[in-house]
């Protein structure tokens, strides 16, 4: 028997090395994975998933170590996914959020993982809605996805999310404009952090005037931290929790998450589609296909429907 065989079990069973090596099978599209990771799903669905996001600098990572802190002082156990960018030579990532949540790592109560983006858009890696599983599975009562720090492309959290909180600081100025059309959107509360520096009350005023012109009932929130200090950290707690047992009672949190699911599965539909594709065309139809490019003969959607008819989907044991 391999340490494998029984990884199901072990992560059920709270196993936080189960708990990683399944994610990391699963970053890794390892043979197995996925069977494995359906086994587990019966067992999620019981975790509050919490999304930080916001440009990068506006203390993201100390803000989740307070929150984290807080969800401990209540009795509950934490996972944190924080998710880094890739190196787009190399494909590694630095992984500094776990490195500035080490001193979390000595709680058996709290699991922290970093992720890299391997590329992904939308400030997630591909493997995080099933790694947010993983933790789910293993009994964790709350999971924390911190997402890269880019700015306005950061809208995937909220398809993974029960609720997102956007954190940004003063003198974003610029920043916090492109997010009107982009991550504003999609935050359920708000948070200016290092609100000690100068310009903190302008910059909340000036969110709340982007959110009121936002046609969302009720409006979210804007809280004032230094999350270096502490201060305003159990406020956003509180924020969350209250947000979320709102939702709970409406309906409304049940909704949201079987939207997450209908839309990850459209995307690995997408996603094992696509891989089927080049798994399947011989290099002779591969050729055939971008000499039409070339000879602007055909376009790109004319060459992918080509491309598509040529599987013959039907005898593919699909």
């Amino acid at each position: 028997m391999t340490e494998d065989d029984d990884l199901v079990s072990r992560v059920l069973a709270r196993d936080q090395r189960a708990g990683a090596r399944m994610i990391t099978l699963i970053e890794n599209d390892a043979p197995g994975a996925a069977s494995r990771l359906a086994e587990l799903f019966p067992h999620t669905g019981r975790a509050a998933v919490i999304g930080v996001t916001g440009p990068p600098g506006a203390g993201k990572s100390t803000l989740v170590e307070g929150m984290v802190r807080a969800w401990r002082d209540r009795g509950r156990t934490v996972g944190v996914l924080a998710v880094d960018p890739s190196s787009p030579f190399t494909g590694g990532a630095i992984l500094g959020d776990r490195i500035r949540m080490a001193s979390l790592t000595g709680d058996p109560g709290v699991y922290v993982r970093s992720m890299a983006s391997r590329a992904h858009l939308g400030g997630l890696a591909e493997a995080t809605p099933a790694a947010v599983r993983v933790l789910d599975a293993m009994g964790m009562d709350v999971i924390v996805v911190e997402t890269v720090g880019v700015g306005q492309s950061e809208i995937a959290i909220a398809g993974t999310a029960d609720c997102t909180v956007l954190v940004t600081m003063p003198g974003a100025g610029d920043g916090i404009q492109a997010m009107k059309a982009g991550v504003l959107e999609i935050g359920d509360v708000f948070v200016v952090n290092k609100a000690d520096r100068e310009g903190a009350l302008r910059t909340r005023r000036e969110l709340n005037a982007m959110l009121r012109m936002q046609d969302r009932t009720p409006r979210p929130v804007v809280l004032l931290t230094k999350a270096d200090m502490g201060d305003g950290v159990e406020q956003v707690v509180r924020q969350v929790e209250e947000f979320l047992d709102t939702r709970r009672g409406s309906g409304q949190l049940q909704k949201r998450r079987l939207r997450h699911l209908e839309r990850e599965a459209l995307e690995l539909i997408g996603a094992q589609a696509r891989r089927r594709t080049l798994a399947t065309l011989d290099q002779a139809t591969i050729d055939e296909l971008s000499e039409a490019l070339w000879e602007r003969r055909q376009d790109p959607a004319t060459v992918a429907a080509r491309a598509l008819a040529a599987l013959q989907w039907a005898d593919n044991d699909c």
